[in-house]
């Protein structure tokens, strides 16, 4: 669990955006940020986010839903967002876990990602849905 990043303490209720802040949004992190995540998949490679996970329910699009762009591709199932006026991937429903979202830490209000240390890689090559059994 982090709850604190550099100098910015994580809120309960954090705010994030997109660069140029077309796309605003809370997300409720009453634990900090628990496991952060890289991923190794096709699409994580190219965009390099470090994300982290939470309940589809507790994270909230303030201002620009009508700004996000969405990419699905191979299984249709992961939805990925974009702003689509400065192209920042702000969050994602996942695969593994459609009930789950998640988020690029980068767009949270005084987040650095550079000062978060060894970030855990999740194996999305081999992703748990092609392999039959989620152990």
């Amino acid at each position: 669990m982090i709850t604190k990043i550099g100098n910015t303490q994580i809120q309960p209720h954090h705010k994030g955006s997109c660069h140029c802040g077309e796309v605003e949004f809370v997300v409720h992190l009453p634990n900090g940020i628990e496991d952060p995540r890289r991923c190794d998949c096709s699409m994580c490679r190219r965009k390099g986010a470090i994300a982290a996970y939470v309940p589809l329910s507790t994270l909230q699009i303030t201002k620009g839903a009508d700004k996000l762009s969405r990419y699905q591709f191979n299984t249709m199932t992961a939805k990925h967002y974009f702003c689509s006026r400065c192209g920042i991937y702000t969050h994602h429903q996942t695969r593994a876990n459609p009930e789950l979202l998640g988020f690029n830490l980068a767009c949270l209000e005084g987040v650095n990602p550079f000062e978060l240390g060894e970030v855990r890689v999740n194996d999305g090559i081999n992703h748990v849905s092609d392999r039959g059994t989620l152990n």
